[in-house]
């Protein structure tokens, strides 16, 4: 096994974000277990440290400073444990996305060339259609951690105090390569041209476009919003894509009842035909709970629990809900 001293000296470094001392260490970890014949498991630790310099798996963390915990307070760390292959998506999202992701893994290629990836990106659409789902799929299919920006943090009411931690935002994003997600964003790119908003929101909103046209990381940087209409014009030129999402049509509901639904081998006997045409009108957030729904009821009370009027039932409660 490592030396303490060296397991010390790995766990350090990978606390302190020092990617170069953290895979030196784990390289001599590595020759130190050759050496003593353990070659099977040098090896491994070779390709695994091979995998993870590639994919960049090894997330650095904020750098340890005054403002780290500000930072902190405004950018909540996400796991993403989604693929796109988990989404039912129109085919136009899907090949804007799978352009999106093929450009950010031919990243170098295109620099090297002074092309920019396409990696700021508008998502428009009704609550519960994907958008923020979307985001954690990209994070999850290009390997990144997503952050999610906290709104309600970065709206102060001292002056000048967003637009600093907004700056502090875009630093992270340059330091860091990672999926930003603004959620809501609306909150703070609403038109300039509505007098009920606080000055402060307006001068966020000024920094934001400054900060967006000016920057020049590898992050990802994505908006969601609900309300495409109460944002400032001058926003939409900021962004290499505006995707826009709609609630699932009848076919891609019918979809999304067979991915999801297909373990449970009760769905031969129904009409899904009928099951997707009174779904019409729900999103793909209330979709899936509805499967949910279906799955716990199977696993709870068996099979024969699980007809064709128990999910209609589920349909029309969600209705009812939304």
């Amino acid at each position: 096994m490592a030396a303490a001293e060296q397991i010390k000296t790995l766990i350090k470094s990978f606390g302190e974000g020092d990617e170069s001392r953290f895979y030196a260490t784990a390289m001599q970890i590595a020759a130190s277990e050759a050496r003593k014949g353990h070659v099977a498991l040098a090896e491994e630790l070779k390709k695994l440290i091979d995998k993870s310099k590639s994919s960049k798996a090894v997330v650095k963390r904020l750098p340890v400073n005054a403002a780290q915990k500000e930072l902190n307070d405004l950018l909540e760390l996400v796991s993403p444990d989604t693929r796109l292959k988990d989404m039912v998506l129109s085919k136009d999202i899907q090949e804007t996305l799978a352009k999106v992701i093929h450009e950010q893994r031919h990243l170098d290629k295109l620099l090297s060339h002074n092309l920019q990836p396409r990696r700021k990106l508008l998502l428009v659409g009704p609550p519960g259609s994907g958008k923020t789902m979307t985001a954690h799929a990209l994070a999850g299919e290009l390997g990144l951690p997503l952050f999610v920006i906290r709104l309600d943090g970065l709206i102060s009411r001292y002056l000048g105090e967003s637009i600093a931690k907004l700056r502090l935002i875009f630093d992270a994003m340059m330091d860091f390569r990672a999926v930003y997600l603004f959620d809501e964003f609306d909150s703070i790119g609403s038109t300039r041209t509505q007098t009920q908003d606080v000055g402060e929101i307006k001068r966020v909103l000024n920094s934001f476009l400054l900060q967006i046209e000016k920057d020049k990381s590898n992050s990802l940087i994505i908006a969601a919003t609900n309300l495409p209409e109460s944002l400032d014009a001058a926003l939409f030129r900021r962004f290499d894509d505006i995707i826009h999402y709609t609630n699932p049509s009848e076919a891609q509901i019918k979809q999304i009842f067979c991915a999801r639904l297909a373990e449970i081998g009760v769905l031969e006997a129904m009409d899904l035909d009928q099951l997707s045409k009174k779904s019409m009108g729900l999103s793909y957030a209330e979709m899936h709970k509805i499967c949910e729904d279906i799955w716990k009821d199977y696993l709870l009370y068996g099979e024969n629990h699980v007809t064709e009027e128990k999910i209609i039932q589920f349909i029309m409660a969600r209705k009812r809900i939304y």
